[in-house]
């Protein structure tokens, strides 16, 4: 990794960081903050979204048919996705066991919040939690598979990667069969004694 490559990276990380803030001044603006993980309202704007809140003949009343007629399929798709998050936990904790290497917390990138805001009705609320158990588990399996990859394959590809995982930046480059031989017991090294991620270096 060259020195500007490693500069953008730590670029990437602060830009995050400042955007963190950002979101944080955004919380304070709309009257919420995060306490003990759950997200707490002022009296006054709980109120306020309480009646904003849709009745379930309103919402079904504007539903096109086709979000009428996909929704079970949209709704299947949990099925594969709990075969997956379970297929995945157990990989890691014989494998990730086996390598010594830290195992990913599951709970860092599952969220059920959302259920808790009061201007979602019943049906809103639900598809909140489907996409927080989908995105999340496809958000966890991604670290899980990417410190797979540091383990066993830590080289760049040689065509552009849309959108990497963050441990992607410090791979080897492509062809470069020298330091692949010197330094991957390196990358695994430091895998196995890294501290945990923030979330800013996580979504970086």
């Amino acid at each position: 990794m060259t020195q500007r490559m490693h500069d953008l990276a730590e670029e990437i990380v602060r830009l995050q960081a400042e955007l963190d803030r950002e979101i944080e001044r955004r919380r304070k603006a709309l009257g919420w903050a995060l306490k003990e993980q759950i997200g707490e309202f002022e009296h006054g704007i709980a109120v306020q979204h309480r009646q904003l809140r849709k009745t379930l003949v309103k919402f079904f009343g504007g539903a096109s048919w086709p979000v009428v007629l996909t929704a079970p399929v949209i709704y299947s798709l949990i099925v594969p996705m709990v075969i997956v998050d379970l297929w995945v936990s157990a990989y890691q904790a014989i494998c990730f066991r086996a390598y010594d290497i830290p195992r990913v917390k599951r709970s860092d990138y599952i969220a059920f919040d959302r259920g808790r805001l009061s201007y979602l009705n019943v049906i809103e609320a639900l598809n909140c939690a489907f996409c927080a158990y989908a995105n999340g588990v496809v958000a966890y399996v991604r670290e899980v598979s990417s410190r797979t990859e540091q383990y066993w394959c830590p080289i760049k590809h040689a065509v552009k990667i849309t959108d990497p995982h963050r441990r992607y930046y410090q791979f080897l480059e492509y062809g470069d069969a020298e330091g692949y031989r010197e330094r991957l017991d390196a990358f695994r090294q430091r895998l196995k004694t890294e501290a945990p991620a923030t979330p800013a270096e996580r979504d970086a």
